[in-house]
């Protein structure tokens, strides 16, 4: 084992309670807590000469440092990131900051790379590991990462914790798999999540301690569920009896070696003090060939949950009452990525609508004039102080397209979802073609005399479908309201409304990997109550979409979703960002549901805010819109992750 050395100040201090290179007290070698044991035999003891006061001192490895501060000679250390003096640096060349880190640096045994990891630097070349950062960015990057988190804390608007559910015990007593964290590329570190899977070692918190300080201690991740993960501290083996439930992107899990790094104590778990006589050769054992998270992960963390959306700023976004046109709109707060937008008329604040920075709902100012969409002019004659437009560049980017050739034409049939009602795919008609792309669809039977309640949809959206899509893949379509010629056949419909379909190529029939599978769980927005976020569930899917079923409520309240919709997010999200999630609905609310349903549905409302769920404290008042119909069951557990088949028929 490499020497390390002790760290004294002043050669007159008293001599105290020392932490050695693994961050671990003297005398949790041997399993004991009395204070008088002695370290390894390995280990020597030299004090280090006292540097100017005027300098901040970093303390790392048995080597003292200062901050930089624009004058001395800095150097960094080529093994382990470190700034320091250079004249305090190893070797003529002052490559390294001390012995052990060139020898880290010329080992390649796998022992000396798990040494290394635990005294505070990076493994050796061979471990194929990222380099740390420098100690003082990462130190100002994880003081960042915690104002961040505080921040979000004042501000969040709905953080209240909901009683009596637990994500944790949820997935665990029912033995439910979450989708991945990689599944959701908008969501935080969706496209960084790495190799973090089960087997990952990390640094927590020993709760299973009686000293008064904060120690910790190496646990391995025993089940992933979307952030969450079920950890085991080491040294318990089979034994389950103390693990735990924790966010992996919350502050308090860390690297293996952030404690050395950090100054902070490991100590083993009580529980399990005596099993071992030699604990740092058990970590050196159970460590080698693990993977940890990455040293710059709590990093990455505070840079994927900064928001380029700031209040005050101006948008257009659908108007709610009238979905054929738009409204300016003011964005009152940002969570986790979510808008709460205030329409620009209303002056307490109550007339709002939610959705993500990435919905297709809100565009630029000026975006409705551009491509000749309708807008609602606002009453107020100028900007009020403070606001301003949100820069185009912040919005989704939709897909160019070429309408030159063969395009999308007024009264052209198609299925579309009904933006009314979610779990619905029904007829429906172009009604405009407007430019850019953009389509303005009207649902067959149900649609409004002056057209207010036509919904945009570009050409490529994932919601709308040829001619024929849901007969092909088993899903019911709905028919126009009040069409008496059932079973419905659209060869017949077309030729009795004297239409034409649009034809399937103009569709989009792109089909990622999204690495959604049938019972998979997630966090849901109801995105006819938009505010609410929910445990849900992935029923179905087809091609690229996905039946996504509001886990206590009945299927009538489901929803067709597209697979990169950014109203989908991770399990344990709601928990990382402050917003409020919805547990599944309690048995009162279910059977409330039971007898409501039997009764006649409500006409409907051109209001983009249909059916509520009852959240916590309230129960449900409205009911689903428009007529009702049942699914076909027999292809609920049917799947399809592939774009070759996107228009052959799935066999039940």
């Amino acid at each position: 084992m490499e020497n390390t050395k002790d760290l004294t100040e002043h050669s007159s201090r008293p001599e105290r309670k020392r932490r050695d290179s693994f961050g671990m007290f003297d005398g949790y070698d041997s399993c004991s807590e009395d204070t008088s044991s002695s370290s390894s035999s390995d280990e020597s003891e030299e004090e280090v000469a006292p540097l100017p006061s005027s300098l901040p001192i970093i303390k790392n490895n048995g080597q003292v440092y200062t901050y930089p501060d624009g004058k001395s000679g800095m150097a960094t250390c080529e093994m382990c990131g470190m700034v320091g003096v250079r004249d305090a640096f190893y070797s003529k060349t002052k490559r390294f900051c001390s012995v052990s880190c060139s020898r880290s640096y010329s080992s390649n045994s796998k022992k000396a790379s798990i040494l290394a990891r635990l005294q505070g630097k990076p493994p050796t070349k061979k471990a194929k590991v990222l380099q740390k950062q420098p100690l003082v960015a990462k130190l100002a990057a994880y003081a960042q990462y915690q104002a961040t988190l505080q921040n979000q804390v004042k501000t969040k608007t709905a953080a209240v914790p909901v009683e009596g559910f637990s994500w944790g015990n949820y997935i665990a007593s029912n033995n439910l798999t979450a989708a991945p964290v990689t599944c959701f590329k908008h969501a935080p570190m969706g496209t960084c999540w790495g190799d973090i899977s089960e087997g990952v070692r990390v640094e927590v918190p020993n709760t299973d301690c009686s000293l008064p300080t904060k120690v910790f201690w190496i646990a391995g991740i025993v089940k992933l569920a979307g952030y969450n993960a079920l950890l085991r501290y080491e040294g318990f083996e089979n034994d389950s009896s103390v693990d735990f439930w924790c966010n992996v992107c919350g502050s308090d899990i860390h690297p293996v070696g952030w404690c050395a790094t950090s100054g902070k104590p490991l100590v083993p778990p009580r529980t399990i003090q005596h099993k071992y006589t030699n604990w740092k050769a058990f970590l050196v054992k159970r460590l080698t060939g693990a993977k940890t998270l990455p040293p710059d992960f709590s990093q990455k963390v505070s840079e994927s949950m900064q928001y380029p959306f700031k209040p005050s700023m101006r948008v257009e976004v659908v108007d709610k009452t009238h979905l054929c046109r738009t409204r300016v709109a003011i964005v009152d707060s940002v969570i986790g990525g979510r808008l709460r937008l205030v329409y620009e008329e209303s002056e307490d604040k109550s007339d709002d609508f939610w959705c993500h920075m990435y919905s297709p709902l809100i565009h630029h100012i000026g975006w409705s004039r551009g491509i000749g969409h309708r807008f609602k002019r606002s009453d107020i004659a100028k900007k009020q102080d403070g606001h301003y437009d949100a820069p185009p560049h912040l919005f989704a980017k939709v897909k160019e397209v070429d309408p030159s050739g063969e395009w999308f034409k007024e009264g052209m049939k198609l299925e579309a979802i009904d933006p009314l009602n979610l779990s619905a795919i029904c007829v429906a008609t172009i009604r405009k073609v407007l430019a850019d792309g953009y389509l303005m669809i009207g649902i067959d039977g149900s649609e409004a005399a002056d057209g207010s309640d036509w919904f945009c949809y570009h050409a490529t959206s994932p919601s709308i479908f040829p001619v024929g899509f849901c007969e092909i893949n088993a899903i019911e379509l709905t028919p126009p309201r009040g069409y008496a010629k059932l079973p419905f056949k659209w060869f017949d419909y077309l030729r009795e409304t004297d239409s034409i379909a649009a034809p399937v190529k103009l569709f989009n029939k792109e089909v990622p990997n999204h690495g959604f599978h049938i019972r998979m769980k997630l966090e849901a927005v109801d995105l006819m109550e938009p505010r609410l976020v929910c445990v849900a569930t992935v029923t179905r899917i087809i091609h690229r979409l996905l039946r996504i079923h509001f886990d206590g409520w009945e299927e009538e309240y489901d929803q067709w979703v597209d697979c990169e919709s950014p109203d989908l997010y991770p399990v344990g999200w709601c928990q990382l960002t402050g917003y409020q999630l919805q547990p599944p609905a309690p048995q009162t609310s279910r059977d409330s549901q039971s007898s409501s349903s039997k009764q006649k549905k409500k006409a409907k409302s051109q209001q983009y805010k249909g059916h509520k769920k009852m959240t916590s404290l309230q129960l449900k008042e409205e009911l689903l819109d428009g007529e009702e119909y049942n699914f076909l069951q027999g292809a609920s557990d049917q799947e399809s992750n592939g774009s070759a088949s996107y228009y052959i028929k799935q066999e039940p």
